[in-house]
């Protein structure tokens, strides 16, 4: 099961960091751990999060695809895709399709 509030708070401080800050890296790793670890769990978290959140979380679908090798968790990104279609999820659903091959 992945915490909500876990996320949110690793977020939040994603939201704080310049684009350069190297802390950026670290966070990215955390989440990409959290949402590798169990595909169903992500699949439902994400299904269920909020425009705002999914829009930071999209920094690592190319990582967390790598990680899960997963048909179904790019079927999910695609639907968000169009569930949220003021987000620009295209060149991270690419890369995240990309990384399922590899």
């Amino acid at each position: 099961m992945i915490v909500s509030e876990k996320i949110e708070n690793l977020i939040n401080e994603r939201k704080k960091l310049l684009p350069d800050d190297p802390r950026i890296n670290e966070i990215w790793d955390e989440l990409t751990k959290i949402f590798s670890e169990d595909e169903k769990a992500t699949i439902e978290y994400l299904n269920n999060c909020p425009e705002s959140q999914l829009e930071w979380i999209s920094e690592i679908f190319e990582d967390i695809s790598e990680n899960l090798q997963s048909e179904d968790f790019i079927d999910t990104l695609e639907k968000l895709q169009k569930k949220f279609p003021d987000l620009d999820l295209e060149m991270d659903i690419s890369y995240a399709k990309e990384a399922l091959n590899n």
